[in-house]
């Protein structure tokens, strides 16, 4: 649940515009949805601030139509931890280690069809110097063309990551 954070004081050129801003809202007959008091203080030195917490010397503003905001709850007691019901299936030690090796063996081949690919990739993208096709006429379809190649490439590299860290995570 998340907590309601009390408003940070606004300086005095937001000031003017919060006004303008909650009579255009009060104009159009558009209703806040959440209310706090807001106090107006003038500091020593005049300087304007808005706040919802009341301090000496500040001045509670009537705003119209404000909805008061929930109080924020707080529990006295610590949330029970979740459990698992007593219905629910259980794996054997052997049964998942069977399932563990199916799933290295299916990582394992889809790592090496990523690292197949890339290395085709690499192969035809050549170093940044790839053969021009025919309907390459234009130099911007060519480098359109190399720069989705360098994509791909980068691609493929961030799944061949993503595959040996999801292998070295099977127990």
């Amino acid at each position: 649940m998340s907590r309601i954070r009390p408003l940070r004081p606004l300086r005095s050129p937001t000031l003017p515009l919060l006004a303008l801003a909650l009579a255009l809202l009060a104009g159009l007959g558009v209703q806040p949805l959440a209310r706090a008091d807001i106090y107006l203080c003038v500091d020593a030195n005049g300087k304007k601030e808005l706040t919802d917490n009341p301090k000496a010397g500040c001045k509670q503003l009537d705003v119209p139509n404000n909805i008061p905001a929930p109080s924020g709850r707080r529990s006295s007691t610590p949330a029970k931890p979740v459990s698992t019901p007593t219905d629910f299936p259980k794996v054997g030690g052997s049964e998942q280690r069977a399932r563990d090796a199916d799933r290295r063996e299916i990582l394992n081949e889809e790592l090496r069809a990523e690292e197949k690919k890339l290395a085709e990739l690499k192969r035809e993208y050549n170093k940044g110097e790839p053969e021009r096709q025919g309907n390459e006429k234009n130099y911007a379809k060519y480098e359109e063309r190399v720069k989705q190649m360098a994509d791909n490439i980068a691609r493929a590299e961030k799944n061949i990551e993503a595959l040996r860290r999801e292998i070295s995570n099977i127990k």
